[in-house]
């Protein structure tokens, strides 16, 4: 049966499929990992990743990888996803984000300026399992709780809150109508007011200043971080290898070459766009562009920045234009149903997201080696603040968790069988428990394959070198 034929089921029927489903998959088996016998080299999985980037920034990523388990785990989406199969599954797919850990969960701008917490980074995102993104966040949590020092007793209660979060928020929008599901979005201001009175003043003045600052996060301020005044035009200031103008990275007529193509990739990408943004951007003009090293799971992608102006030089949009490859994801839960890996990108982050940006689109281009590859564009900044994990206590790491857990939640809720899932659940505690026991295992898992990059690094398999 099909997620749309499921959804023209009574709401009985559907909880009927979601209980049904613990006879195939109980909910307490969610506990259990353990390496296959089989399971690919981790090494092995990273290098077939690194075969399709950039080689000259291959070894960054690595060196980002290499800095702690926490780093590592996330740039392992492709490692989890191959032991995720062989996991218990109740069969009820949605639309995932692939890479759910902990800091793909921040604060956005919505297109009415209003801030807003919601999932973030699609990068991977697919149809599968719904229990995929729940235990890659609870494992992320784990494993950035053991990095902060924090004992199990005290990890165990951020999961369960976390997965807690997810179940009873899942049984809440089960009983929404539809559209009011969609209409459920999580507001910062509000999201400040419900949690104040939980934190600690040091806790309440940090996310008051995030909050402040996340706003100052506009193209203005990128402007002054990225770009100067040279010869009298604005120009992307170099910081190589992070952020490399086309002029300090190709000489002449391959400059020139790899300039027009991305010209005519913002004019075609614009086609994706509603006409009312398509509208708006042509007010803009392109000024300067450069290579970008950005997170740590897509370092070694082509990323490129572009500078475009509109009235004047106080008037710059910064769009972001990066590669989209197959997701990760593909391999084991199945071909996606877009040949523009890009538009894959766009759609699951519209379904996903309560409000997306702007200017999120997508394109295909040749590159100058005659390949065609496949991006996504949005802004590059636009009000966006990422929460610091090493500064997060037991308590306010629990109340993230809680709040990414209920995102998480409404982000499967419009696009799975809410009711199904929430079946599936139910109202004790027994998946809470399942996934805190998993999310140790797993976590002792990646200290391996962490420990297993360290010893390719010091054999010379692979290279690290910090950019």
């Amino acid at each position: 049966m099909t997620e749309t034929t499921s959804r023209h089921l009574t709401p009985q029927e559907r909880a009927t499929r979601g209980r049904a489903a613990r006879s195939a998959a109980p909910r307490s088996s969610h506990g259990d990992f353990a390496a296959a016998k089989d399971r690919p080299d981790p090494i092995d999985v990273i290098e077939r990743q690194s075969a399709s980037r950039l080689p000259d920034l291959v070894p960054i990523r690595y060196a980002r990888m290499l800095e702690s388990p926490f780093r590592f785990y996330r740039g392992a989406a492709a490692i989890m996803a191959s032991d995720l199969v062989a996991t218990p599954s109740s069969g009820i797919r949605v639309q995932l984000c692939g890479d759910a850990h902990m800091l793909n969960f921040r604060l956005l701008a919505s297109p009415e300026r209003r801030l807003m917490f919601d999932v973030n980074d699609f990068d991977e995102t697919l149809p599968g399992p719904w229990e995929w993104d729940v235990k890659r966040l609870a494992a992320s949590l784990v494993v950035a709780g053991r990095a902060n020092g924090f004992g199990r007793a005290e990890r165990a209660r951020v999961v369960r809150g976390t997965v807690r979060s997810y179940r009873t928020s899942m049984e809440g929008f089960a009983a929404m109508r539809t559209i009011d599901v969609w209409y459920s979005r999580i507001d910062a201001e509000d999201l400040f007011a419900t949690l104040s009175a939980q934190l600690g003043s040091r806790a309440r003045q940090r996310m008051s200043r995030t909050l402040k600052k996340a706003r100052t996060r506009d193209h203005l301020q990128a402007l002054g971080k990225l770009a100067g005044v040279v010869d009298g035009a604005l120009r992307i200031t170099p910081d190589p290898p992070l952020i490399t103008p086309l002029d300090a990275l190709l000489p002449g007529v391959e400059r020139e070459n790899l300039e027009r193509q991305l010209r005519e990739l913002i004019e075609r990408y614009a086609l994706t766009l509603p006409a009312d943004r398509r509208a708006l951007l042509a007010q803009y003009r392109v000024v300067d562009m450069a290579r970008k090293v950005v997170g740590v799971g897509s370092v070694g992608t082509r990323c490129w920045i572009v500078l475009l102006l509109g009235r004047d030089d106080g008037d710059p949009l910064l769009l972001q234009a990066k590669e989209a490859q197959q997701s990760v994801l593909a391999e084991f839960a199945g071909a996606s149903g877009h040949a523009n890996q890009g538009e894959r990108v766009v759609a699951g982050q519209r379904l996903m997201q309560a409000t997306s940006d702007m200017f999120l689109g997508w394109e295909r281009v040749e590159g100058l080696d005659g390949r065609e590859r496949d991006f996504y564009l949005r802004q590059l900044h636009d009000w966006k603040a990422i929460p610091q994990a090493d500064l997060m206590t037991p308590d306010v790491m629990r109340l993230f968790g809680r709040v990414c857990g209920a995102t998480l939640a409404r982000a499967h809720a419009r696009s799975g069988d809410r009711i199904a899932i929430a079946a599936y659940l139910g109202r004790s505690d027994v998946f809470d428990r399942a996934l805190v026991n998993f999310a140790e295992a797993y976590a002792d898992q990646n200290e391996r394959d962490h420990e297993a990059l360290a010893a390719a690094v010091k054999d010379g398999r692979v290279t690290a070198e910090p950019g």
